[in-house]
């Protein structure tokens, strides 16, 4: 396995669009894979499988961008909102961390915004 781990680690560094697990068990790999675009899993599982016949589609990251991206998927045609709720306790603590970040970005309003839910300190 110290080989199959350095292997990991510099496919992890590398973030390669396709990625094939040609080993005898690759479901104990791929949880330790955390930056490839497509991993083929065994040794009867070649990437051209991938790009041909199995899998969503062929819109991988590439050059490296696996680090922080994924492949195209359903979720790239839907929109999505966040939703954000704080308490007022949760406010004031993070209203302060926020006005710092703000004013750093030279975003006064931004941390005016936050410092508006500040608890006041009695004199």
């Amino acid at each position: 396995m110290p080989d199959l781990t350095k292997a990991i680690e510099i496919a992890n560094i590398i973030a390669p669009e396709h990625l094939e697990l040609s080993v005898e068990k690759p479901e104990l790999l791929a949880p330790l894979i955390h930056n490839a675009g497509a991993i083929f899993m065994g040794r009867y599982t070649a990437e051209a499988l991938g790009d041909y016949c199995a899998g969503p589609n062929h819109v991988l990251p590439t050059s490296g961008t696996a680090k922080f991206s994924s492949p195209l998927g359903v979720y790239d045609f839907q929109k999505r909102t966040s939703l954000i709720n704080c308490s007022a306790s949760g406010a004031d603590s993070l209203g302060r961390i926020a006005s710092v970040l703000a004013r750093g970005e030279s975003l006064t309003a931004h941390a005016q915004s936050a410092e508006y839910r500040i608890f006041k300190e009695s004199s």
